[in-house]
């Protein structure tokens, strides 16, 4: 598909089902490639620390940011240091903690630095996990996460949670995903961590493509679309929502096959 086609293509909306979006065209030398990671990359697991990096994933990755010139990077709401845990010993260009942290060409990571109230809300945070459970907390640094995937019926306690914290907080806001409400600063998205790394080598000047699975991804979505990019959103058909996104793709093991992934 054309640059053109990507520009003049209408948005999706509800009423778009997810099977009507068609798949992105194989990896091209001129893109500039942004991956989110959990649901995208990796499947969801039942808590952040359980999932899995599959056999030959770390290897193709590498592979396809030397055919693209260095132009791939990983857009998570994970930190960068996590993500470097996941990916050892590679090392990508990476925005964390959904854009607050970015690192371009290996230099040193870029960290928020938390207000000290965020401290006294964990503490608070992982005594309400204590008396639940299932309920995971989990400890970003500058963000802090509550999910309830193994907890459904925390859910309205840990959305209250966190709409009473965010009044203690200011400059932060809540980020909401799948089974999760996050606690962030508010002065940067994934859509924003896109456009620094497009205003500079290697990936300026290249055909944008981001591929990502949940409403935090949305904002890169608008982001590549509006520069005649290319959004791909993981979603299974059956469980359809509205999305800026283009292309589709069904689940992460369709997503690494598109990417060309050998197990």
């Amino acid at each position: 598909m054309s640059r053109t086609d990507h520009e003049t293509a209408a948005p999706r909306t509800a009423s778009s089902a997810s099977h009507a979006r068609p798949a992105p065209p194989a990896p091209a030398d001129d893109w500039a490639l942004f991956l989110d990671v959990d649901g995208c990359l990796l499947e969801l697991a039942e808590t952040p620390d359980a999932v899995i990096v599959p056999a030959g994933l770390r290897k193709r990755l590498e592979t396809l940011r030397a055919r693209l010139g260095g132009a791939l990077a990983l857009v998570s709401g994970r930190t960068i240091a996590t993500l470097d845990d996941l990916f050892a010993p590679s090392r990508f260009d990476a925005a964390g903690l959904h854009g607050i942290e970015r690192r371009q060409h290996a230099r040193d990571d870029v960290t928020a630095i938390a207000p000290p109230e965020l401290n006294a809300l964990l503490k608070e945070a992982n005594r309400l996990a204590r008396d639940h459970d299932g309920v995971v907390v989990e400890d970003k640094g500058a963000s802090l996460a509550l999910h309830w995937r193994q907890a459904p019926a925390a859910e309205h306690l840990l959305q209250a949670f966190a709409l009473h914290a965010l009044s203690r907080l200011p400059g932060y806001r809540l980020q909401h995903g799948k089974q999760v409400v996050e606690l962030r600063p508010g002065h940067s998205d994934k859509g924003d961590a896109i456009v620094a790394f497009l205003e500079a080598p290697p990936f300026a000047g290249r055909m944008p493509v981001f591929a990502g699975d949940d409403l935090t991804d949305e904002s890169g979505f608008v982001q590549v679309n509006a520069r005649g990019g290319i959004s791909i959103l993981i979603s299974d058909p059956a469980l359809e929502r509205d999305s800026a996104a283009r292309c589709g793709l069904r689940d992460p093991a369709a997503v690494r096959a598109w990417l060309g992934v050998i197990s």
